[in-house]
């Protein structure tokens, strides 16, 4: 399963977006407008056309592939329901497609994985391993660094993320660069990066299935 972060339409709705719902250990909104590159990229579009690309990738490869949301047009869905359609579709792993929106003097990616937060707890160890796989393969087929700015060695574990803590089946999230760093954004902001960075998503995943 893909979940490509965000929505076009959240920036218009922001009743709905910011809809308190449960995240396992408090509430948050259920969703929110993500962030842009400083020349008006926005990270909901680069989410879902990475997400398709990647999507396109693996069924080629024989995966089978859903995603979270059907269009970049529409508002949410909220991170309830997109934690629990990695359940409903029978997904074997999950994986949650961001770009970054930190201050500018910080630069690229990382991969956020699930600390123990309630019913997650069976998944928190595979998607770690996922998380591993990801980011090595990555790190090696985008040149992109570890983010200089968050995490450890290109990996942050986290337990304030609806997403992640309500996931039943390995799941992680990438923050595939910094979209307020200009030279993350310009990567990030270029088709044929994009397709580089979907190739190497594509890896880390095969990897992980593999391994």
């Amino acid at each position: 399963m893909l979940d490509p972060g965000h929505n076009g339409g959240n920036a218009s709705h922001p009743a709905e977006i910011n809809k308190q719902v449960s995240v396992g250990n408090g509430r948050k909104a259920c969703d929110t407008a993500g962030t842009s590159t400083p020349d008006g990229y926005s990270e909901h579009e680069f989410a879902w056309d990475l997400s398709n690309r990647l999507a396109k990738l693996l069924r080629e490869d024989g995966a089978e592939v859903a995603l979270t949301r059907e269009n970049d047009s529409g508002v949410g869905p909220c991170i309830t329901e997109r934690a629990a359609t990695g359940k409903r579709v029978g997904a074997d792993a999950a994986l949650s497609i961001h770009g970054d929106g930190a201050d500018a003097s910080g630069h690229g990616f990382h991969v956020i994985t699930p600390l123990p937060v309630g019913e997650n707890k069976a998944i928190v160890d595979d998607s770690l391993r996922l998380g591993r796989a990801i980011r090595d393969a990555y790190r090696a087929g985008t040149g992109i660094p570890y983010s200089t700015y968050l995490g450890k060695d290109g990996l942050d574990q986290r337990g304030d993320l609806g997403g992640l803590n309500l996931a039943t089946v390995p799941k992680v999230f990438i923050e595939c660069g910094n979209m307020q760093n200009p030279g993350d954004a310009a990567k990030m902001s270029s088709a044929s990066f994009r397709q580089r960075m979907a190739e190497s998503l594509a890896k880390g995943v095969e990897n992980y299935f593999s391994g």
